[in-house]
């Protein structure tokens, strides 16, 4: 059964840094839209070392968490089950504590790409490339497995990045090919193109979109836009952004967390706006 809206129940982000966290306000947003009243969303600063602590000392009034850096693999010991997808890539960003006092952990950073893709009108394709081999590069090439029917390539700077991308792409059974970051301006001719970097890491690259791109999913959205991504909107190729991931991963926490569905991906988006718009 779904809680009454007027019960008394808390949820929050974990990580650190967390302090620019826009989950807050997304799932603020979603409570106020669906009405939960009695709900509350917090934020606070964890680090590895003090997780298993604060999870021990939640009461029954909570109902789940959200997970940021450094915590995703961090907290899979500590939980009861973790999701197969989740375990895919070894990565847990939403924790849900169930009726009967177990924690289950769950990523929902998968969906929520494959999810903010086909908003943008991308349901399949036959090749993608990746920017990046960190953590959302794995979560990335999980995505492609749902979409990506070829092959992607993945743009790095070493040997041991390229060698983590391909046994990512023999664990996810996706047709994975590395090249050096040196190259990367080729892979802005693909199909998609998913840039996983850290903010200004592929402003170089923006004078090499070519004159009829086709899409762009890059996960940063502070700042935003990327040169990237404005240099390619200005040739009229279709851009996905990290608030489109964001919203889109905090809709699937929202429903997990709440029991409500669907949540309110409207209204979570355009508070994630006003919050970027404010800062």
């Amino acid at each position: 059964m779904p809680p009454r809206a007027t019960d008394a129940r808390r949820a929050a982000v974990l990580g650190q840094p967390i302090a620019h966290s826009l989950s807050p306000v997304l799932h603020r947003a979603a409570y106020a839209e669906l009405g939960l009243t009695g709900w509350s969303y917090d934020r606070f600063e964890v680090d590895e070392a003090a997780l298993p602590g604060f999870l021990e000392k939640l009461g029954p009034e909570w109902a789940g968490l959200s997970l940021t850096m450094p915590l995703k693999r961090a907290v899979i010991p500590l939980l009861d089950e973790i999701s197969q997808t989740a375990a895919s890539v070894d990565a847990v960003n939403t924790v849900v504590f169930t009726e009967d006092g177990r924690t289950r952990g769950d990523n929902t950073d998968i969906p929520g790409m494959v999810a903010a893709l086909r908003e943008h009108g991308v349901e399949e394709v036959d090749s993608a490339a990746i920017l990046g081999a960190g953590a959302t590069a794995s979560s990335a090439l999980a995505a492609l497995s749902r979409i990506c029917t070829g092959e992607v390539v993945a743009y790095v700077r070493s040997d041991a990045r390229a060698a983590e991308m391909r046994e990512w792409g023999r664990r996810l059974d996706v047709d994975v090919r590395t090249a050096h970051w040196s190259e990367a301006a080729r892979a802005l001719r693909a199909p998609l193109v998913i840039a996983t970097t850290p903010a200004g890491t592929t402003d170089a690259l923006a004078a090499a979109v070519p004159e009829r791109p086709a899409t762009l999913f890059d996960v940063l959205y502070e700042p935003w836009p990327t040169e990237l991504a404005a240099r390619w909107s200005m040739y009229g190729g279709a851009v996905v952004g990290g608030l489109d991931l964001l919203v889109h991963q905090a809709v699937l926490q929202v429903e997990q967390m709440t029991g409500r569905a669907p949540a309110p991906l409207e209204a979570m988006r355009r508070a994630g706006e006003r919050a970027l718009a404010a800062r």
